[in-house]
């Protein structure tokens, strides 16, 4: 087992609930093309081979959040409701995710952008597809879209920025109901489609996030939920019969990314809620602000990451049994014999996207280290000085292997209002990086998406 963890850096705040279920923000359908644009290859991006970024590109207060120094950002585009994850093609263009609202009364599709001057901000929007979704993957010319019960894969013309013709369905059947239903995709450089299917209720509770009732023992979710799935990115009409179980007990690895090293598959969970509100007497509501930790996994094939028996204790730093199958808060029993997080963040974060950093325009120190975006905690009403989560953190990896601290990247996205997190200006979902090496960040509440610059002084 991996035994690496996090030395808390930033301060956890008041978190009750994270935010792991897909849109909480039902936004203003704009569906159809904004802006008419043509048909072209678009601006190239030019090597800064480590120069910086020309000032003029970046937004007076950097669109509203704050950077470390020698970083600035311009608002790429405004509008884009409900984004989620990006992709961005080697010539620049930038293909969003953009989700369905919660009562499925708005429709989202992918939301294709271009920058034809190259100056940090969009001049060029265009829509297509008729539902929404949450994953979004480039490989082999061919744009992948993870809707939350299947996958399709688009065919885009040479100096196109949307397709002629109706996409293939690579998977479908998918399971799409109960808690978690958004799909995250990674392709691999052979052609591995990797699918995360989230788990379908907090615990395997028999009544789900009802107080007291225990967990279904063997939990069934885990033969179809909970898990990394793999599938084959070039075939058609699969089920997830057709696909292998890659990682189980999974709860919900929204953040999915491939290192550029080892090339090993990286996820980072969203951690089970409600500890105290469903057994009060076993856990205070401090407890639930503190527990359990967000996760980072290597992932192993065939490997089992316990939920939902047991959950991240940061304070004992290991695994222990979940109460909905006789824990205490101090029992390890069975978790002694699944795999411990290789790091680990304050509990409700809500980590959405994680990016591996392949560009030479920031610093060496940030090359092939991971970008985290978290969302933030769902239900903080009273929240008070620093905010749980709303931020992007910078993850470091020497060797293809995480550090045992992070560092906050990106900060004050949900800015000053309370309560939140209804109430929150933005809340970072996605990372993409431009071949320039400038950094890409989504927002599914207030639609914005930044592109983020490294200039010198």
């Amino acid at each position: 087992m991996k035994h690496f963890y996090s030395a808390f850096v930033a301060t956890v705040g008041l978190a009750a609930c994270d935010d792991d279920t897909g849109t909480d923000h039902a936004g203003t359908d704009h569906a159809g093309t904004d802006h008419a644009g043509t048909d072209h290859a678009g601006t190239a991006d030019t090597d800064t081979n480590g120069e910086g970024a020309d000032p003029k590109s970046c937004d007076e207060n950097n669109g509203s959040i704050t950077l470390p120094a020698g970083f600035c950002a311009a608002i790429f585009a405004d509008g884009v409701e409900r984004a989620r994850h990006m992709v961005v093609t080697p010539s620049g263009d930038v293909y969003v995710a953009t989700n369905d609202s919660m009562d499925g009364k708005v429709l989202g599709n992918v939301v294709a952008l271009r920058d034809d001057d190259d100056d940090g901000h969009a001049d060029v929007m265009e829509h297509f597809g008729d539902k929404g979704g949450n994953g979004i993957a480039w490989h082999d010319g061919k744009l992948y879209f993870g809707q939350n019960d299947r996958i399709l894969r688009y065919t885009i013309p040479e100096g196109a920025l949307v397709p002629e013709h109706q996409p293939d369905v690579v998977v479908s059947g998918l399971p799409a109901t109960g808690d978690h239903v958004s799909k995250t995709i990674v392709v691999s450089e052979n052609g591995e489609l990797f699918v995360n299917i989230g788990s379908a209720s907090n615990a395997c509770q028999m009544e789900n996030r009802v107080p007291l009732s225990p967990g279904i023992d063997p939990c069934v979710e885990l033969e179809t939920r909970a898990g990394v799935w793999r599938f084959d990115a070039n075939g058609t009409d699969q089920t997830q019969h057709d696909g292998v179980r890659f990682a189980m007990g999974v709860r919900n690895a929204v953040a999915l990314a491939i290192h550029p090293e080892s090339h090993e598959l990286v996820a980072v969970q969203n951690g089970r809620d409600q500890l105290h509100e469903n057994w009060p007497e076993l856990f205070t509501p401090n407890d639930d602000q503190r527990l359990p930790s967000e996760e980072l996994f290597i992932l192993m094939e065939n490997a089992d990451y316990g939920w939902p028996y047991c959950y991240h204790d940061a304070d004992m730093n290991e695994k222990v049994l979940a109460p909905e199958y006789g824990g205490d808060g101090q029992i390890i029993d069975r978790c002694a014999h699944v795999e411990e997080p290789d790091v680990a963040y304050p509990a409700h974060w809500a980590p959405l996207g994680v990016h591996f950093y392949g560009g030479d325009q920031f610093p060496d120190h940030y090359r092939n280290g991971a970008f985290i975006a978290f969302h933030g905690s769902r239900f903080a009403p009273d929240a008070m000085g620093e905010l749980p989560g709303y931020n992007v953190v910078f993850q470091p990896f020497t060797a293809a292997a995480a550090s045992n601290t992070y560092e906050v990247f990106a900060t004050d996205f949900a800015g000053n209002a309370r309560p939140l997190p209804e109430q929150a200006k933005h809340r970072p979902v996605g990372l993409a990086e431009r071949p320039d090496g400038s950094l890409y960040i989504s927002d599914d509440h207030g639609g914005r998406i930044w592109r983020v610059f490294y200039r010198l002084a």
